[in-house]
């Protein structure tokens, strides 16, 4: 599928990394800003805005401090951060991104876990067959999600599958994916606890007991997180 927007990228890679920044019609735009949170709102259908391919290494992440927030690679002691294999995975296990116009604020507890966000945009989890590209803006149906603890914050992961994959006709809900990806969520999770022991950093939690949450907790999830990024731009905008 095409891309609705297009995506330049500037500078060099090394040493701080380049920036890959979206144009709309010819103008520049924030990715976390300016793309619409929903493609289809009353068939549940949302824009995800890919940061990393599935089985690649590269940490790739929006940059929130950058004017426009083009996506940029981490760095980690001074370089640019790699993550490590877990297997069974080679580099990530899913197409990774964000869900545009969300935010998990760091002065709010969280109403599942108790424990404050991530300052982030809300992580995304794509399960399709495909390969994505950085910069890719997907159409995704919402199956689910997991709740992750994270250097003592709540980072959910949203799981979603591409509307243009071979998998979509066949997952309508968090159930499906245990029926059709056997055991994947679970290898998921370990993943997510263990992906940055490597680095020397101790590993994460899953919360809520590793309890999965459905679709329509998820969506309702995500309409909560919208609202945060509402408010901290309503917040921005009266400064």
């Amino acid at each position: 599928m095409h891309n609705r927007y297009d995506i330049k990228v500037v500078g060099e890679q090394e040493p701080t990394g380049s920036r890959i920044f979206f144009e709309e019609k010819g103008r520049r735009i924030s990715p976390w800003h300016d793309i619409p949170l929903y493609a289809n709102e009353a068939n549940g259908l949302l824009n995800m805005v890919v940061e990393i391919p599935k089985g690649t290494n590269a940490k790739l992440e929006i940059s929130k401090e950058e004017d426009y927030n083009p996506i940029k690679q981490d760095t980690n002691h001074g370089g640019l951060r790699y993550l490590a294999d877990i297997p069974p995975f080679k580099g990530y296990p899913c197409n990774y991104g964000a869900f545009p116009q969300t935010y998990e604020s760091p002065d709010i507890l969280d109403g599942k876990t108790g424990v404050q966000g991530d300052d982030d945009p809300l992580d995304v989890c794509e399960i399709g067959n495909e390969p994505a590209y950085p910069g890719e803006v997907k159409t995704v149906k919402v199956l689910g999600a997991i709740a992750i603890l994270d250097q003592g914050q709540t980072d959910w992961k949203i799981i979603a599958v591409d509307i243009n994959d071979s998998l979509s006709s066949k997952l309508t809900d968090i159930s499906d994916v245990e029926v059709h990806l056997p055991e994947f969520l679970g290898k998921l999770k370990d993943w997510y606890c263990l992906y940055k022991i490597p680095e020397g950093k101790p590993p994460n939690e899953v919360a809520l007991c590793g309890q999965l949450q459905d679709r329509r907790s998820a969506l309702e999830l995500i309409s909560h997180f919208h609202g945060t990024w509402k408010s901290m731009e309503k917040k921005a905008g009266s400064q």
